[in-house]
């Protein structure tokens, strides 16, 4: 009690928990975009729990993550080393590492994941396959399974990556538990929302899967060692988005000022 009263009335405590839950919240989006684009897939009635239960299973690996921070930074001690030496990058040092930890291997096996992932959804979305609206019984439960195991893969790769960067900000297990908690309780409030959001418009869907295809490619560089700053992928994400919005809100004026002249020629 006496170390949470201490952390309380320390105002560098303070600052280190609001850019914690803001940095949570933020690499929190990428794993809402792909609960969202995945729970779209089943059948409307089984959308919500598998968002739950997606989100749910988030918070419960961060929350186990950070009671084993001795283990997890472990994960970054390299395990073996393919003995090469990359390209020299711009300052000399090999472009890529060729030492490679448990963190980076899963960094990487998450980005494959991704960006096939996204690459298969992308592909339906331009060539759907026929009477693929109809659900029957046995599909739906198998989808159902198959959802929460996708989620499930991609929470651990997206939980590890947030509490290392967690952990390299902050040394205190409290702080970095009241930041998950809070980001995680952002993702559940914003979770429905951004689903239905993206289920009724189609460009959104692929704007939203064009970002998997980007983040796939960032953990997956990362895991090589070429570390690319989450500012540029977030400015770039936060463009596109605020592109799309324009499109967005420029089709409904037009579909507006359509049906008001149909109605006006009726009248």
């Amino acid at each position: 009690m006496d170390g949470i009263s201490a952390l309380l009335g320390d105002p560098a405590a303070w600052a280190a928990l609001i850019t914690l839950i803001v940095m949570e919240v933020v690499l929190g989006i990428d794993n809402l975009i792909f609960i969202s684009i995945l729970s779209n897939k089943l059948p409307e009635a089984q959308r919500q729990k598998a968002r739950r239960i997606g989100i749910s299973l988030a918070l419960i690996l961060r929350l186990a993550l950070l009671f084993s921070i001795a283990w997890l930074v472990g994960l970054k001690a390299p395990v073996f080393d393919l003995g090469i030496t990359g390209p020299p990058g711009a300052h000399g040092e090999p472009a890529f590492e060729t030492q490679f930890s448990w963190r980076d291997l899963i960094l990487i096996a998450g980005g494959l994941f991704l960006v096939w992932k996204a690459t298969k959804e992308i592909h339906h979305n331009v060539d759907p396959t026929p009477n693929e609206d109809v659900f029957d019984t046995a599909k739906a439960s198998l989808g159902f399974s198959a959802a929460i195991v996708q989620i499930l893969m991609l929470d651990i790769v997206f939980s590890v990556d947030s509490i290392l960067t967690a952990v390299g900000m902050t040394e205190h297990v409290e702080i970095m538990m009241v930041a998950v908690v809070v980001a995680v309780a952002v993702m559940l409030v914003a979770a429905d929302p951004l689903a239905n959001f993206i289920n009724r418009n189609p460009t959104v869907v692929m704007l939203a899967l064009g970002f998997l295809l980007m983040i796939g490619a960032v953990l997956i560089a990362d895991g090589f060692g070429v570390h690319v700053p989450k500012g540029y992928i977030y400015a770039a994400m936060a463009f596109s988005a605020g592109v799309e919005a324009l499109n967005i809100f420029a089709r409904k004026r037009k579909a507006r000022g359509k049906a008001q002249h149909e109605d006006a020629i009726r009248h």
